[in-house]
């Protein structure tokens, strides 16, 4: 059996520690008319399945934890069960699919069956329709999450068994430090650093169940037009745009920005293979939602991640990780229950970037127009955003906690509005540049 890595099996024990966390991640696929049969459908997931064994797997703890879990063949594996079917109430619009994405994503996946579920939804405007899938955390990440669009609907290969990583040998790893102490031990001392509490606002605390979901869409050129002439990053230009988005929902709540009120987790992928499992580390920094203009909050974020890129903290991350690897299970386990349970004050959001497939994709001869993320929150972090790209378009998932930000369209209209301003901005500074 394969057994889960530490970085696999800590998403279970954060989702043990928060009863009010789904941490499963997904993707919506919404794809040209007329929608497939059922029939039709679960036939091609049935085709996938000899490539996929991780899809007719379910986990297996073991007594005390003193070991990761670990994946086995479930007998009693329906794809029927996995497979669903719904429709969206008339029009069929962003903000009906918006609420049947919440909804799903709000349940919890069953422990006791292989932790996945497609969901086929009928009843968009257009004609169209789309494919809902949902993944635990355990199993994926971002990026391997969006591989599995080439399995499923490309010619992509199929995944790398996944395994514990426990071959990596210790004693590499310990070369490695040894190679490059300084570097690794400066990383570790910025993520601690980076974990000191942030200035309170009503952005961070208690989660309950329920989810909103907001989709916000952006051209890829136009977001790599800004990133050429302002000379910085694809992720910059995001970040910048989240960050004036969070300064809009402050001052809608008649909070004051402060240039350390919103610490956000960035996900980075440390990914050397096509393992289906996790193989991130991260990056925190403060987001500029002080800064008055989106360019001026462009400039401070290219920044602010240059400094936490030459600090080595995802390195350093990945490091630990993977020494973890080689430690007894059962004390890093209660460690993150224990952690997970702690009222922490020092992440109040995620902000991920996955780029997703750079060629259009085809669902039994149907196109895919596009592929909208979406990211869990947990553990008192109140929103979340994820942004994928897919061939000329980029889409950014909001999550939020239903209870404490019924407000979300104020984030998503912010973002909305802070692309277009740094794309005028871009084009008013190219133009000026031209004519001088």
């Amino acid at each position: 059996m394969d057994q889960l890595s530490p970085l696999d099996a800590a998403f279970l024990e954060v989702e043990d520690a928060d009863p009010h966390a789904s941490l499963a991640i997904a993707s919506v696929a919404v794809v040209e008319g007329p929608a497939p049969s059922h029939d039709e459908f679960l036939a091609l997931m049935r085709s996938k399945l000899p490539v996929l064994p991780r899809a007719r797997q379910k986990l297996v703890r073991t007594p005390l934890d003193l070991s990761t879990p670990a994946w086995q063949d479930d007998p009693s594996f329906d794809l029927t069960y996995h497979v669903r079917r719904t429709a969206l109430p008339a029009p069929g619009g962003d903000a009906e699919l918006c609420a049947l994405v919440a909804r799903i994503m709000g349940q919890r996946l069953d422990r006791d069956r292989p932790l996945w579920e497609y969901w086929v939804v009928e009843g968009l405007a257009d004609g169209r329709w789309a494919v809902l899938a949902k993944v635990h955390h355990c199993m994926a990440d971002g990026v391997s999450g969006t591989m599995l669009y080439d399995v499923m609907y490309g010619d992509g290969p199929a995944p790398e068994p996944a395994g514990d990583g426990s071959s990596t040998s210790l004693f590499s790893l310990l070369a490695n430090v040894v190679r490059a102490p300084l570097a690794l031990a400066g990383g570790v001392l910025s993520l601690a650093l980076s974990l000191l509490p942030v200035r309170p606002s009503s952005l961070f605390g208690q989660i309950g169940s329920p989810r909103l979901y907001r989709v916000v869409r952006a051209s890829l050129p136009e977001v790599k037009e800004v990133a050429r002439t302002f000379g910085v990053t694809v992720n910059d230009v995001v970040l910048a745009a989240v960050s004036q988005a969070y300064r809009a929902l402050l001052l809608q709540r008649g909070e004051r920005p402060s240039a350390h009120s919103i610490r956000t987790m960035v996900p980075v992928s440390v990914r050397g293979d096509r393992r289906l499992d996790n193989q991130v580390s991260l990056r925190l920094a403060f987001l500029p939602v002080d800064a008055e203009s989106a360019v001026e909050a462009l400039s401070l974020v290219h920044q602010r991640f240059t400094d936490a890129k030459r600090g080595h903290q995802a390195e350093s991350g990945h490091a630990l990780a993977q020494l973890a690897r080689h430690e007894p299970f059962a004390p890093l386990a209660w460690s993150v229950r224990l952690g997970a349970m702690m009222p922490q004050r020092s992440i109040v959001t995620v902000t991920t970037n996955v780029p997703g497939p750079r060629k259009p994709l085809r669902v039994l001869g149907r196109r895919i127009v596009e592929i909208l993320p979406y990211v869990p929150i947990a553990i008192r972090i109140r929103t979340g955003i994820a942004v994928l790209s897919y061939t000329d378009r980029v889409a950014i998932g909001i999550t939020a906690d239903r209870a404490s930000t019924s407000d979300v369209d104020v984030l998503a209209e912010a973002v909305h509005e802070a692309f277009a301003e740094l794309l005028t901005a871009s084009r008013h500074d190219a133009a000026s540049t031209h004519r001088g």
